[in-house]
Parts: structure tokens; sequence; C-alpha cells
């Protein structure tokens, strides 16, 4: 039930006047005499960078409340020579906003001044302490643009935290207000492309031609661009099997559209002599180049001669790292592609990790400002596999098996506060990827696994339930909805106990395991899949994937509820896909027999169903499968989180 709203008091949009009505909170909500918290609460800029001419969005969050906040003011001061703010956009919950062209007052107000260079931005809770600001979030999102004739380097948007009208908070129970990093702004050249990165765009996996999994996109000329920079070449040592190879490789530096790229060139011949047939992992520690592009280079003939091995290549570097199976890159596709003819020692293959392009970053915010509750930690990055001949490109962009790469954070950024890695999709969407933070002794790291090269990045987006605060699921439901798996039926509801329908349950697995495109072309057919369907993607890919196959009669029957047999049995041919052993003959039998009601598994699910006993995946209840009765929104939730959890996915 609402209730109805209190009359506000006015705010007179003088500078003074907002200011003293911050510092005025403080009386409203006095500070505990001699209590002080061990240190002042923590408010962090987002560090980002832009292209000259191009807007940026700069999120501002309260990332450490040690107690809560009743009010705030700030004046945020920038350099009119090269930036200027566009708009300020409130974030924090039950936040009304108002700015001087708007009427009325809120909780949240704000002045822009461009011309002076700066931003006075106060909020005060004036619901008697209904709104106090007590858990980390996004307090408000500044749009910055970088002027066209802005010159590349550095900016800082800058507070005078000395003075108490320039910044100022107030907490129920502390007096010791907060601390302030970031908010550096990095200004790169414009140039006609849009992009910053020098980096070839990925190309939308859905067209990816070839089946069976793995695929690379036709040949394209290559595009070589200018240096603004000579290279600088030097010696480097890398690692086979752990042990160092002095100088079996060089690494040259140059700067390509603003954009500092290192590629290591190896000396194939010389590290396939050194390791004849015993080569199982060749490491390129590429480190000291900050959030410069990296790239790894090697020919065909020793990616040939790795595949032959089950070796991977590792490409290391400082923002992350990228662990590659050398038959995941397909140089058989490769050479298919380019010609049978072609020695495989002039073909070039690259692996690249590239921080993405400004035009990305600006489109990754884009699409979290849409989703509610989310902010994008770190720079997204892009990994990208090429392989280049005679003026001619073929990307690798589509994998077999799960490829892993690590995004690691910038120090003082916390894992915990990521649930999940997303992939940038072609319609300018984020998608969930299999993501696990490791945590480090001085930086955490994000491992990402995924069956296609893309751009990925982090965000973090806490959700939650009223209607599963007290649910055996909760933990379950509440981390896959944070990871955009699962998904509420209304306003912070999630319905666990309601029947899931087979397009639903298909819909959550593919997200859970990241797949998002079908892997070849080959398009499925039943005649109640409907085109224009939310689900026809979903069925789509499902298909491609071999995780369904629907009923004799050509149906699918997408809106019907879907058993816990027939649920299981689509789990179990994604255990494949992810790696996970089946039970074979003797164990169906032997897993199935300790359930009373194990004769009621018909024989086409008795497989699949000691499968995912065998990997607890699922118990049964009070002795019992119960395989036909329809499985719920929670255990379906449950058996997903389980099968990714086994499988080392998340």
């Amino acid at each position: 039930m609402f209730q109805p709203k209190k009359k506000r008091p006015r705010i007179r949009r003088t500078m003074s006047g907002l200011i003293a009505l911050t510092l005025l909170s403080s009386l409203v909500f006095p500070s505990i005499a001699g209590a002080e918290p061990a240190e002042p609460s923590q408010v962090q800029f987002a560090n980002v960078s832009v292209q000259a001419g191009q807007t940026v969005h700069v999120p501002v969050t309260l990332k450490q409340p040690y107690s809560q906040v009743s009010a705030y003011n700030m004046q945020i001061d920038y350099d009119t020579s090269a930036l200027e703010v566009v708009r300020i956009t409130p974030k924090s919950v039950s936040t009304i906003s108002t700015s001087p062209e708007e009427t009325g007052t809120g909780d949240f107000q704000y002045v822009i001044n461009n011309e002076e260079g700066w931003v006075r931005i106060i909020w005060v809770d004036f619901n008697a302490g209904e709104r106090l600001i007590s858990d980390e979030q996004q307090l408000f999102d500044i749009e910055v643009k970088a002027k066209s004739n802005a010159a590349p380097g550095t900016k800082q948007l800058s507070v005078d935290q000395t003075d108490s009208e320039h910044w100022h908070f107030t907490n129920v129970e502390h007096n010791s207000g907060a601390q302030l990093s970031g908010g550096t702004i990095t200004i790169t050249a414009a140039n006609s492309g849009g992009d910053n990165s020098g980096s070839t765009p990925t190309p939308n996996p859905g067209n990816s031609s070839g089946g069976g999994g793995g695929s690379v996109s036709p040949t394209t000329p290559v595009v070589t661009p200018v240096p603004s920079t000579p290279a600088v070449t030097k010696g480097v040592d890398i690692y086979v099997n752990g042990q160092k190879q002095e100088q079996s490789a060089t690494a040259s530096t140059s700067t390509v559209n603003n954009q500092v790229t290192t590629t290591v060139h190896v000396d194939n011949d010389k590290v396939i002599n050194q390791i004849g047939s015993g080569l199982r992992t060749l490491l390129l520690p590429i480190t000291g180049t900050g959030k410069g592009a990296v790239v790894g280079e090697l020919n065909g003939k020793l990616v040939k001669t790795m595949e032959g091995s089950n070796a991977e290549v590792v490409i290391q570097t400082d923002s992350g790292t990228y662990t590659l199976p050398a038959n995941q890159i397909q140089v058989d596709q490769i050479l298919n592609q380019f010609g049978s003819t072609v020695p495989l020692e002039d073909i070039t293959i690259q692996i690249a990790i590239v921080p993405s392009a400004t035009s990305k970053q600006t489109a990754i915010q884009a699409a979290a400002d849409k989703l509610e509750n989310t902010t994008v930690i770190a720079a997204p990055i892009d990994f990208e596999v090429k392989a280049i001949w005679n003026g001619q490109q073929v990307n690798v962009d589509r994998f077999n098996s799960y490829v892993e790469r690590t995004i690691t954070l910038p120090e003082g950024v916390d894992g915990s506060k990521i649930t999940t890695g997303v992939v940038l999709q072609p319609d300018g969407s984020l998608l969930h990827v299999p993501t696990k933070v490791i945590k480090g002794n001085v930086q955490d790291s994000a491992i990402i696994n995924s069956l296609t090269n893309s751009t990925y990045a982090l965000i973090y987006h806490p959700a939650t339930f009223s209607d599963v605060s007290s649910h055996w699921s909760r933990d379950d439901v509440q981390d896959l909805a944070s990871r955009l798996i699962v998904q509420g039926t209304g306003e912070n509801v999630f319905a666990p106990d309601r029947s899931i329908t087979r397009a639903e349950f298909t819909a959550v697995l593919l997200r859970g395991l990241g797949l998002h495109s079908p892997r070849s072309t080959e398009e499925a057919s039943f005649t109640d899949v409907k085109t224009g369907s939310w689900y026809e993607d979903e069925v789509q890919t499902a298909v491609s994937y071999g995780l369904i196959s629907g009923y004799a009669d050509d149906s699918f029957r997408p809106n019907s509820e879907i058993s816990r047999a027939e649920a299981l049995t689509i789990v179990s041919r994604a255990m494949k896909l992810v790696g996970l052993a089946q039970a074979d003959a003797s164990e169906t039998t032997s897993l199935l027999s300790t359930y009373s009601d194990s004769a009621k598994v018909q024989a086409w699910a008795a497989e699949p169903v000691a499968s995912a006993i065998k990997q607890e995946l699922v118990q049964g209840a009070d002795g019992k499968l119960m395989s036909d009765a329809d499985i719920s929104r929670a255990q379906s939730a449950a058996i997903v989180k389980r099968l990714l959890a086994k499988a080392g996915l998340i």
C-alpha cells in the first residue's frame, strides 16, 4: 500500500541555498558524539576513455558506506577547453530529480555550468530517514563530452574536498564524510572509423559459417593501419611447458590510432625444434604494457604441430590472459579458406587481447544503463584470433569447446562486486557468459569461458525477489538473476513454485551456458514454433547444439509444461558440451535403484536421469525422483546453477 507523498519544502536554486540545505541536514540527523568509524566512506568516480567529439558515461558510486548517508553535496570541476557535461542522471534508489530547467522539487538537484566548468549536485533524504543510503550503490551518472578539438591526453574530474561547500557528506551515525578516488578521463584522437583500438570489428556470430561447433569467417582483405610511431623491437623470453626459452621471440611496440600495440613474433622453427612432440603449453608473457593491446604471432606450421600435441597457447598481459587450445584455431579450415596448396608456414596466426574501442565502451555503458541496478566494472576487452595470408584475413570466431579468457581487475577493484561477465551483442544488448571470480593477493580476476570470440565486460547486477527471501531456492535464484540468466515474473517477484514451459526452460539453460546464437545456419523446423515468437531463436540455437529434438509429430510444444525427465534429458545433452561424464549402463541401473519410484522412469529418460544423479544435479525428495512431475522455476534455476558449478564455469 502506497503512502501519500509528504509535502516537501521548495529548494532555492541558488548555489548557496543548495549547500545550506545539505549542511542543515547534519542537524536533522545528528551524529553520535565522539563516534568515529574505522575509516570514512569511499566515493569512486569511474576512470574512462573517450574519443574527441564523443560522449562517455562516468558512474559515481558510493563504494563503502560505513554508516548511513542522509545527505551529500559536491561541486565537480573540469577543464572547459576539453570537456563539457551533457547531463546528470541520478541512480540512487527512490531518487526524484530536478534540474534548473524543471519545475518542482526533488530529493536530487543539480546545476551544470559549462562556461565556468563546474557541476553542483545535492541529495537530501526528505523522508525522515526512510531513504537513507546504507548499501554500496551508484549515486549518479555524469555524461561527459570530449570537445571535437580536444587534444589527446588525460583530464581530471576534481573536487575540492577541503571545502565543505564543495564536498560534504552527512552520516547518521558518524560525521566522518567520505573520500574520493578516480575521475580520470583519457581523451583519444578522433578518426573517421569511430574506433580507436585499431582492431578488426567482431563479426556477428549468428552469421558464422561452418558446422560442428567451430567455424572461421570468410576471407576479407587485410586492413593494416599506419603506425604513428616507429616500431621498437626487442628480444623477449617465452616459456615451453613452464621452461624459459630465452630469445625465442621478439616484441615490437608501436602506436596506431592512439592505441599502443605490442606484437610478439614467435621464432616458429626454433620453438618447433625445441618442443619435438612433447609440447603442452606455449606461454607468451607480455607485461608492462598497461592498457595497451597485445598480439601474439605464430605461423600455421607451429599451430599445426601444437594441435597434434593437444597443446595450448597462452597470451598473458597486464589486462588479461587468453588460453587457447591449438586445436580450436582449426588450421585445416583456415587452409581451406586460403587454398589447400598454401604453405602452413606462410600463414600468420594472430591471437590478440585488445582494449575495446570507445564505440564499444559507449555501447556497453548504454546497455548497462537500460538494465536496472547495473554497474560496469573495469574496461571491456576484445579477444580476437585472426589468420592472415597474402593480404587476406580470416577471423576465427567460434570454437568446438569452451575457451578460457581472464580479465584482470585494476588494483583496488573488489572482485566480490562482480556478478557476471557479459558479451556485447550486435544489437547492442548484454548477455551472460559463464564467469567465476578468482581472488588474488594484489588484484582479483574474472575467468570467462565462451564458445565464441567477442567483446567482454564485467558487471555488478545484484538481484533480489521478495517471494524467495525465505524459499529454499533463494541463493540459486538470486545468483542466476544477478547473472542475467533468470528473470522475474513481475515487480520484485519470481514465482519459484510455478511450473516452467519447455521454451522457458530451454531459454534459461541456453543463457546459463552462454549460447546466444546457433552454431550453424541449418534451420530447425517445428510445426508449432512460430516465426517471430520470442523463443524462435532459442529453439534454433538449442537444436543446433543438439540439446533438443522435439516430438515424433515434428512439434516442439514450446508452451507445454516440461517434466523433470524431459528437463534432465536436455541437461544431460548439455553435460556433453561442458565436459561432464554421463552414467553408463551399469551405473544407470545402480543409481536409479536407490529411489522407490525408479520403475516409473521411462526407458528414454533412464540414462539422462541417472547422469544427473551421478553429477549431483538432482537428489529427489523423500526417496522419490518424481520424473513425470512438472519441474518448477526454482528447481530449474537450481539444476542449471549446479550444472555450471559442476563444470567449473561459475
